[in-house]
């Protein structure tokens, strides 16, 4: 076990200016592209379930379950009380739970972890798995953990940071676009059950009010991301 953890906690060396740039360009274009972002979405989807399933037991709420579908889509099943701060805080969790991963992962990253990372989002899709109740869900994240499991370990080191820090620069901004794209179907009536509207009808805020805090949650996460991940080298130069 204590060679396992050390394996886990070694850092690698910290990544050069240019790559952390580079990797932060090609995440921002396949989420800013409609189809790499058609065909990407549904790892932030795993990423906004996953959030609302683990508060949703940190309330102490039953979790029923969880559903990814094919249209990027997906739903988190609990039962428990319907009003409360268990119901409100698992409603919140979902598309603030993008960014707040990525924070981390960015944490984690700017530290040379990047088997702990690697490791923890197995475990994160480990416990997805035991949680899903379709087919299609099962399958996406068989795939996404297959391939995780594959870089963690056959990838060499460099391979595995660089692919670390596009998908951390990844949740990082794809914990924002979710957001601009629910306030556009809420302003055409397209979204009368979204998680902001459901927060309105649990408390005596506006759903636009909770689409702004998601948005601020999501771009302070960005900026603070983007803070950790840029080479200490650097910060202290400027």
């Amino acid at each position: 076990m204590d060679k396992l953890w050390a394996h886990l906690v070694e850092a690698q060396q910290p990544p050069e200016l240019w790559l952390v740039a580079l990797s932060a360009l090609a995440a921002f274009v396949i989420v800013a592209y409609r189809t790499s972002w058609q065909l990407t979405r549904g790892l932030v989807t795993i990423a906004h379930e996953g959030g609302h399933a683990l508060v949703a037991l940190l309330s102490r709420r039953k979790l029923q379950g969880i559903r990814l579908h094919s249209d990027t889509s997906g739903v988190t099943l609990t039962r428990g009380r319907p009003t409360g701060p268990g119901m409100i805080f698992t409603a919140l969790a979902g598309y603030v739970a993008p960014s707040l991963l990525g924070l981390g992962g960015a944490w984690l990253t700017a530290q040379g972890r990047v088997t702990l990372l690697v490791w923890s989002v197995l475990l994160f899709l480990v416990c997805m798995l035991l949680l899903i109740r379709n087919l299609y869900g099962a399958l996406i994240l068989l795939v996404t953990g297959g391939a995780v499991f594959a870089l963690s370990m056959y990838a060499p080191d460099d391979v595995q940071m660089v692919v670390a820090q596009v998908a951390v620069w990844f949740l990082l901004f794809g914990g924002v676009r979710p957001i601009l794209e629910l306030q556009r179907k809420r302003r055409r009536g397209q979204a009368a059950d979204s998680d902001a509207d459901q927060l309105a009808r649990l408390t005596f805020l506006p759903g636009g009010f909770y689409v702004l805090f998601f948005l601020l949650v999501a771009g302070a996460s960005v900026a603070g991301g983007a803070w950790l991940m840029v080479p200490a080298t650097v910060l202290t130069s400027l």
